[in-house]
């Protein structure tokens, strides 16, 4: 978990980056079966972070219900415009504008999202013992070590390659395969994104670390619901600006004009073949927001 109230969810949050290029990178089928099984995932996520007791198990399962709900009946409609305007774009036109357009949208819907939650965040972190805090605080470590083994190993070559590797799977996910040739091009651009996972993991911790010192003080203060909400709302706020550091803020504002540029060159460099499965594959993501969309309305 990089942070509990960013990811209150990981399916109707982390998810909703299938707006922007790195819904083009990072999703893949498994996002469609966590999307379709909201309520559920999130809990078990969330549960492992917390570990909850008996008295928050149905408070949290029933505010998850009402969330998903509220998401699948009032959002869902909007994500499968947006990406039918993906579906529907001419490839061989894509430009890095028009994917950093699509991350602005996507961003908007998050916000709506984290706005949302942010009450229900508030009784949770509220009702949290000085035990779950420490289990939390024991998690997040744990991730860390696993990032630490994946991503801070090998030179910058072999960094490198753990990379493309990974960005190449989802690729092939929406795209297909790929040839020798458009492979190579591929590796190019992805060894050009700027690439500090030591940068990437202090960021991280930063969050985690000013998550932990909110939940410690939330649980010393006992505020009110509203003044907790708040407080959850500007710490969203804050991660989103890397609490004013501007080598991090730098740092991700590049590789997010890199992964764009990267997509694009994908998407112009797609064969027919390619765009048929690329048209393929967003067409099931809509058909499933459209019919879990109507099933919440009904």
């Amino acid at each position: 978990m990089q942070n509990i109230i960013t990811r209150l969810s990981c399916v109707t949050v982390k998810r909703l980056t299938i707006f922007t290029m790195a819904f083009i990178l990072v999703a893949c089928s498994a996002v469609r079966i966590g999307f379709n099984n909201g309520e559920t995932v999130s809990y078990w996520w969330l549960n492992s972070y917390v570990d909850f007791e008996d008295g928050q198990k149905s408070l949290v399962k029933g505010r998850l219900e009402n969330l998903f709900a509220w998401h699948h009946k009032t959002q869902l409609r909007d994500y499968a415009k947006l990406v039918s305007r993906i579906q529907h774009r001419d490839l061989a036109a894509a430009s890095k504008a028009d994917l950093l357009n699509d991350y602005e949208e996507g961003m908007k819907y998050l916000t709506l999202v984290t706005d949302r939650a942010a009450p229900d965040l508030a009784d949770l972190a509220l009702s949290l013992t000085p035990a779950q805090i420490t289990h939390i605080e024991e998690k997040l470590e744990k991730n860390n070590l696993k990032f630490r083994k994946e991503y801070l190993r090998g030179d910058r070559l072999n960094r490198q390659e753990f990379r493309y590797k990974k960005m190449m799977k989802q690729a092939e996910y929406w795209f297909g395969n790929f040839s020798r040739a458009q492979e190579q091009k591929l590796r190019v651009l992805s060894d050009a994104r700027p690439l500090n996972n030591e940068l990437v993991l202090a960021d991280r911790m930063r969050r985690q670390m000013e998550l932990v010192a909110l939940l410690k003080k939330i649980h010393g203060e006992k505020p009110g619901k509203e003044a907790t909400t708040a407080m959850i709302k500007k710490y969203v706020a804050a991660t989103a600006d890397h609490y004013g550091n501007k080598e991090h803020q730098a740092y991700f504002d590049v590789l997010t004009d890199a992964n764009a540029v990267l997509v694009a060159e994908m998407m112009r460099m797609a064969t027919a073949e390619q765009k048929s499965h690329f048209v393929k594959a967003l067409q099931d993501w809509i058909s499933d927001f459209n019919r879990l969309s109507a099933k919440a309305a009904a």
